[in-house]
């Protein structure tokens, strides 16, 4: 039998959604096909209790249905943490459409796709993610009202990633002040991985700030441009993970703190934009905690898009969503300090407390 052969026999046996790893208690997976337009994309909805779940859609070239799968099921979790503990009444929902957003991505398969986000009846919203622009939700919003990130033209609150941006800024400021005492950014050297959207945003307020920026990135131009733009400098040595810098800033894809990477880290900070930054959030989180690397969880400071498109549903103003955004920077004290008097993981303390935050929510439905 063939190596592929009993591979598959082996996947098989393991049940295709509540036996992945990454399930956990979601509330509801649907799977959207469109032989028309080539559209094959997953809506996980992973929580309600709090309101309709809100994330993003992102479009990947994924190896396969099952890396895809477990993106969106790691997605949508992140989503219902990072709702509750920025305050918002959102539950958590991600979506994903496999295929390549340059060369696959049409008017025609992102309204297909808006269709069956329609079809959940306002359970899930979506905005945009990875692989997508403002002017891809526009054209949802063509065939659904379930859609928020539109552009301010069409009433919206216009591309999130200036405000993501600033969130992770306000939560690397804090994490400063907790490691070193004082909160300047003052010659503290930081290195941001990806510079796409938020990266590049981020890299102007940390240079603005007095940082000394490393940038890397898979995009040799992007590089050269965003280089020389705000005078950060490119990374060029062999092992991003053993660089000597103050803060690693993970601003691409997820899991980059691995059982790979741990061990090389010589910063005193992670603190970055991309989602699920840790392979395993207990054993990395604690392998972190154990080095003195303070962790600031990601889905506490890279919470302004989804504040930003939050401010479409509850109707906020412009102030009110950068006062949201500030605060990410108290928040981040306040569970650093939690954390410390728990004896616990910086992520353990974001978890709990946007765990208590549903957990009373759902009493209070319960005895209405």
């Amino acid at each position: 039998m063939s190596t592929e052969l009993l591979l598959a026999n082996e996947l098989h046996k393991v049940d295709p959604v509540f036996g992945q790893i990454s399930f956990d208690g979601h509330e509801q997976v649907v799977f959207c096909h469109d032989k028309d337009t080539g559209l094959k994309a997953i809506i996980g909805i992973h929580n309600t209790v709090l309101g309709p779940a809100l994330g993003g859609t992102r479009m990947w070239n994924y190896a396969n249905e099952w890396e895809a799968l477990n993106d969106v099921l790691r997605l949508s979790r992140g989503m219902t943490f990072k709702n509750s503990i920025s305050g918002l009444n959102l539950g958590g929902g991600k979506a994903v459409i496999i295929g390549d957003a340059k060369t696959q991505k049409t008017p025609e398969l992102m309204r297909r796709f808006g269709q069956f986000v329609d079809s959940l009846s306002g359970k899930y919203y979506t905005a945009e993610d990875v692989g997508m622009e403002t002017k891809d939700m526009d054209t949802v919003r063509e065939v659904t009202k379930y859609v928020s990130g539109i552009s301010e033209e069409k009433g919206g609150s216009g591309n999130p990633s200036p405000i993501t941006a600033y969130g992770v800024f306000m939560g690397i400021k804090a994490a400063v002040k907790e490691q070193f005492g004082t909160d300047s950014l003052e010659g503290k050297k930081v290195l941001v991985q990806g510079i796409g959207h938020v990266g590049e945003v981020l890299v102007q307020h940390l240079t603005e700030n007095g940082a000394i920026v490393t940038i890397s990135d898979i995009n040799e131009d992007r590089l050269h441009e965003v280089g020389s733009k705000y005078g950060a400098k490119i990374f060029s040595g062999t092992d991003l993970y053993s660089m000597d810098v103050d803060i690693y800033a993970p601003c691409a894809l997820g899991a980059t703190i691995n059982d790979d990477t741990i061990g090389k880290l010589k910063v005193k900070i992670i603190a970055g934009a991309a989602n699920n930054q840790l392979a395993n959030e207990l054993v990395h989180g604690q392998i972190l905690k154990e080095k003195g690397i303070l962790y600031a969880p990601d889905f506490l400071i890279n919470a302004g898009g989804v504040i930003n498109v939050y401010s479409e549903l509850a109707n906020l103003t412009k102030a009110e969503v950068m006062q949201k955004t500030e605060n990410i920077y108290n928040t981040s004290l306040q569970i650093f300090d939690f954390a410390k008097k728990n004896n616990i993981t910086t992520y353990q303390a974001a978890l709990s407390i946007a765990q208590k935050r549903i957990d009373d929510r759902k009493k209070e439905l319960q005895h209405k």
